[in-house]
């Protein structure tokens, strides 16, 4: 059987039409701090949307990492699972250290254009088949277990799921 090591990158999109009570809490989180954080580039309030700030003042794509610092405590909430990912047995497994905050949109007038996204991205995982649509995945390496056996996972591909790298 031949294996590859692959990491998948997961992006999560949050916006006001998201119904989970934690993707409202991350929403609204998000929004109070950018609306703080957009003060320091827009004292005049020349500016009111994250495009505009963007576009016209320097130093303004710093927003993403000053607002990211909002989601901490809500990841940790995950705990190093994935979100919406879930096996054949409709559980969690897949595990996270790394993720990338990323302000899509948003409006110092109007919530509702507040929009962000969070891209995770899986630990290492051994990748043995592909079954139609599912992958059959090892989150342990392929290390074996007590009984000289490896556990493993089968998961569906879904969409804003990709395998990030590969390595043969």
């Amino acid at each position: 059987m031949e294996k590859a090591t692959i990491r998948l990158l997961y992006r999560k999109i949050i916006s006001a039409s998201s119904q989970d009570p934690w993707e409202k809490f991350v929403f609204e989180e998000t929004y109070k701090e950018f609306l703080m954080q957009a003060q320091t580039f827009n004292a005049d309030k020349k500016y009111f949307t994250f495009g505009e700030l963007i576009h016209y003042v320097p130093g303004a794509e710093k927003l993403h990492f000053l607002v990211s610092a909002s989601v901490i405590g809500y990841l940790k909430q995950l705990y190093g699972k994935m979100p919406d990912i879930i096996n054949t047995l409709g559980k969690r497994f897949l595990p996270f250290k790394n993720y990338r905050f990323e302000l899509i949109n948003s409006d110092i007038r109007d919530i509702s254009k507040h929009q962000i996204a969070i891209n995770f991205i899986s630990e290492p995982l051994t990748w043995y088949d592909t079954i139609g649509n599912q992958l059959l995945v090892s989150a342990d390496n392929g290390k074996l277990d007590e009984h000289g056996e490896i556990l493993t996972e089968i998961f569906a591909m879904q969409p804003f799921l990709s395998i990030y790298s590969l390595k043969k």
